[in-house]
């Protein structure tokens, strides 16, 4: 059986859970690439990566995250590191009275599932070894985007979640956190964003351009290091500095902006 300390990271495949899961790897884990459809792509991270396996897993299905995390812990004993970013339900955006509840509702119903299915099934096996990391991967959106109630409230209780689940097990060695990325480019937003919603992302970030997968997997592989083991409970922005940059660029007047 595999003694190495074992990460699993939802929605693996691509974009941010590919680079985490490449972290991870880089930093010594066993990781658990999973993904929902594209086999090909996770395992193709999987074999970026010195020591990993590809499982496919609905997250917002029970059934198929007991049956996930069952397999993880008859091959190799353990779960150390929980990261929980699988994409879910795409969101609706447009005005409240043009979103149907419908969709509202499947997209708060979604990414709650994902949090809670592989939080409740991985909490009990870290609590027996006194030990764990979960990262959530949240949003900035959380907080206020125009137009786009459902992910925003979704996120706002992923954050709420976090928080909750931090307090319940404080007393149990195991560290709650989520890290909130900006607008960061990815296959999935590649689709959306325009060449001018890049260059307005970029110049309003402090790396010059738009954030990638990799500028957040790093900050949520710190989260998971021993340096952070006093941290729990938090929220951690990574927006490049976003707020900031877009009050220097936009709310102020002309001669008291910062050239770049």
């Amino acid at each position: 059986m595999n003694r190495k300390q074992v990460a699993l990271v939802s929605g693996a495949g691509r974009g941010i859970g590919a680079a985490t899961a490449r972290e991870l790897g880089r930093l010594g884990y066993h990781v658990i690439v999973n993904y929902l459809r594209d086999a090909g792509s996770a395992q193709l991270v999987a074999e970026q990566i010195d020591a990993a396996q590809a499982m496919q897993a609905d997250v917002t299905d029970e059934a198929q995250v007991l049956a996930l995390v069952d397999r993880v812990i008859a091959e190799h004993g353990r779960i150390d590191v929980l990261v929980a970013n699988a994409h879910t339900a795409t969101p609706p955006f447009g005005p409240l009275e043009q979103v149907p509840w419908a969709a509202f509702a499947a997209k708060m119903n979604d990414e709650l599932a994902g949090v809670y299915h592989l939080t409740g099934r991985v909490l009990p096996v870290m609590r027996q070894r006194r030990s764990g990391r979960i990262v959530y991967v949240s949003a900035t959106a959380a907080e206020l985007i125009i137009g786009s109630a459902a992910q925003s409230t979704a996120k706002a209780a992923v954050n709420a979640f976090t928080q909750q689940i931090a307090g319940e097990v404080i007393r149990d060695g195991i560290t709650v956190n989520a890290v909130a990325p900006g607008a960061v480019g990815t296959d999935a937003t590649a689709e959306v964003f325009t060449d001018g919603i890049r260059r307005h992302f970029g110049d309003r970030s402090v790396t010059g351009a738009m954030l990638r997968p990799e500028d957040i997997a790093r900050p949520i592989a710190a989260l998971v290091d021993g340096a952070f083991a006093a941290v729990t409970g938090q929220v951690i922005r990574v927006d490049g500095g976003y707020p900031l940059l877009s009050q220097l660029l936009d709310g102020l007047p002309a001669q008291f902006r910062t050239a770049r």
